[in-house]
């Protein structure tokens, strides 16, 4: 059996950091774990970025200050994440080996000096990688501190170099066996693009116009494919010498460059790192969107990896979290599944290029009021702890979302490049956040049979086992609303035949897909009881569909805006926020699907987990939650009946 995140917690909420002691002179640390004491951290991840410090020349291993930090933190009880560092190989590996740099589409090279710099296709890179990683593992696997395994951090790297480029052939030899088939795949008959050999087929590099849609969607998957191998090969190694300690990587929030649902099957803990914009008064919705993916990828508790204490250093302009919104935020990923709180970095660094990246410890020292918030967390998750580690948090809706349609529906090519999946998925999920219904995500060709209600925002491409899939869940009784621009194309972004998958438009009463209107910036549609944005299209019902909203006015007056047969509804606009949140809200009601808690003022959240009712306030004013029976609130220990007072940012952790 392979072993999970309830296997490094022990019934315990992780809760720590990143720490990097290497940064730092020797006589902090026993400083540092003083701190981390009475900050109630149990937890470090250690080594991320610690590559050319283990291994200062090739081949040398510096692993005496490891040992000291590693029996330092097993001394006083914090037990440690312990990392491959293979995310930034050392200046010599480039200088040495220039194979190992990736390049980009145009064809430059990506030095060292930041991160990342590495090709996953390299032989050279892969060869030092596991040679660091079996050392690794060698000597820490029996270290009494180790409690996980964090592989590489944060796989994001492109190549188009030549050894990806053998690579990238490589695969798609795998996939299609020959010419004729990826010819086919790639519909070269268009631009007199047909391929006669292997060796002319190149990743998508710099053209003199579009791109092969075709082409780039492959090479996106064989990105994540080759970044997969990668992570595996090291998770492989530390699995021979510890094959009971969990592994993870961590997932930067609903990020592009990896298939999600594919890499979080080969994780023993998923994990993410989620930096929402104190300033974004929507912050709560888009974090909470992230926690619910990240919990339906790990099928259960989950790992928030990393967090930011205070302001971040990658904005525009990077401003602090308000007083108490720290706190909020992490007892938000409790309530949506999370068995461990952590953050970058416990030390925030004096000098490179996150100086001015906030840590539990910021440069106020530990009298600062953000290392002060975090003391209170860390007391107030080990009480938590023992109540909600482990529990589940029922959803009666999926939300369906599958990275190969984001990819294909990403093309430049598209009718309206103001059609971003991320936008319309986050329109969709806060339409729900705000109606108070709990949401899991799935890909489409999950089972959906535990699910009252099933939306898909945007699925541009659908294969035939997933239309197969949404088919029969509606069939079997289920309720579907597709949102516009779905199940336009097959697996090889091939446009279907009318539009729109013929057995789709059946389903939801489409004669005929005339035409996509797509809507410039600020233009909005009328209908009936709702407003329209970004988006229209010009639909022909069958006779006996149910017309439910028709467009007013335009060239689509009297159209369908939003057309339902039975239990499929298909939206082909963007209602504005508070039409969206009505017409779901509605249609989860018709499915039996209600909200967590009735009657909540605004900005105020509810979650239920396990037996536990989390109630958080995202506003800075406070208010009262009307609470029907008697509860405690755990986080104060005060017994609420029929009531319950939530200050600015408040929360409160409800137990019957």
């Amino acid at each position: 059996m392979r072993p999970t995140l309830a296997d490094a917690t022990r019934g315990r909420i992780l809760f720590g950091g990143d720490y990097n002691p290497e940064q730092w002179p020797e006589e902090t640390w026993p400083e540092d774990v003083r701190l981390m004491r009475q900050a109630r951290v149990n937890s470090v991840t250690l080594g991320v970025f610690s590559w050319s410090k283990l291994e200062p020349e090739p081949g040398a291993r510096e692993f005496g200050w490891l040992d000291r930090v590693m029996d330092l933190l097993h001394e006083h009880g914090i037990g440690v994440v312990l990392a491959t560092p293979t995310s930034s190989p050392p200046p010599w590996m480039g200088r040495l080996h220039p194979d190992t740099l990736p390049r980009d589409a145009d064809g430059r090279t990506e030095w060292w000096g930041g991160r990342q710099h590495f090709s996953h296709s390299s032989a050279t890179y892969r060869r030092y990688a596991a040679a660091i990683t079996e050392d690794l593992a060698a000597r820490y696997g029996t270290h009494p501190a180790l409690t996980m395994w964090h592989i590489n951090n944060e796989y994001c790297t492109f190549d188009h170099g030549d050894e990806a480029a053998a690579a990238f052939r490589r695969w798609l030899r795998a996939k299609y066996a020959s010419l004729d088939a990826l010819n086919s795949a790639w519909g070269t008959a268009f631009w007199s693009q047909g391929y006669d050999t292997w060796d002319g087929v190149l990743p998508p590099r710099h053209v003199h116009y579009l791109k092969n849609p075709a082409q780039v969607l492959d090479f996106r998957r064989f990105t994540s494919d080759m970044l997969l191998e990668c992570f595996t090969a090291e998770r492989d190694i530390v699995r021979r010498y510890t094959p009971h300690t969990p592994v993870t990587s961590n997932f930067m929030p609903l990020w592009s460059g990896q298939d999600g649902w594919r890499w979080a099957a080969e994780e023993d803990v998923v994990s993410v790192d989620l930096y929402p914009d104190p300033r974004d008064p929507l912050g709560g919705q888009r974090g909470a969107l992230v926690q619910d993916l990240t919990r339906s990828q790990a099928r259960g508790p989950w790992m928030l990896m990393e967090q930011a204490a205070g302001p971040v250093n990658f904005r525009g302009v990077n401003h602090p979290k308000p007083r108490g919104l720290g706190r909020l935020w992490s007892l938000q990923a409790v309530a949506r599944g999370a068995d461990a709180v952590c953050y970058f970095q416990w030390r925030q660094s004096r000098q490179g290029a996150e100086k001015f990246h906030s840590g539990m410890i910021g440069h106020a020292g530990e009298g600062g009021r953000t290392h002060q918030e975090v003391r209170r967390l860390g007391s107030e998750l080990a009480e938590l702890a023992p109540e909600v580690s482990g529990s589940r948090v029922p959803a009666d809706i999926a939300v369906l979302h599958d990275w190969h349609s984001w990819w294909a529906g990403a093309h430049e090519g598209r009718p309206s490049d103001r059609v971003e999946l991320p936008d319309v998925l986050t329109a969709w999920h806060r339409a729900l956040w705000e109606a108070h219904l709990t949401t899991d995500f799935a890909h489409p060709e999950h089972d959906l049979s535990g699910y009252r209600l099933v939306v898909a925002p945007q699925l541009y491409l659908l294969t035939d086992t997933a239309v197969g899939n949404l088919l029969g869940y509606v069939r079997s009784g289920g309720t579907l609303v597709c949102g516009f621009l779905t199940g336009i194309a097959d697996e090889d972004d091939r446009v279907r035949p009318g539009g729109m998958d013929a057995r789709l438009r059946e389903l939801f009463g489409i004669r005929t897909l005339h035409e996509w209107w797509p809507l410039e910036a600020g233009e909005t549609v009328e209908c009936a009881g709702l407003r329209g944005t970004l988006w229209s299209e010009e639909i022909e019902a069958e006779p006996g569909a149910a017309d439910v909203v028709p467009y007013r006015g335009g060239e689509l007056d009297g159209m369908p805006a939003v057309l339902r047969k039975g239990r499929a509804w298909y939206v082909s606009t963007l209602p504005e926020p508070h039409d969206l949140r009505a017409l779901l809200a509605s249609v989860a009601a018709g499915a039996g699907v209600r909200p967590v808690l009735e009657g909540l003022p605004a900005g105020v959240e509810a979650v239920r987990r396990g037996e536990l009712l989390f109630l958080l306030n995202h506003g800075r004013e406070p208010v009262t939650v009307e609470v029907p029976g008697s509860h405690r609130d755990l986080l104060g220990g005060e017994k609420v009946t029929g009531s319950v007072r939530l200050g600015r940012y408040g929360a409160a952790v409800l137990r019957p």
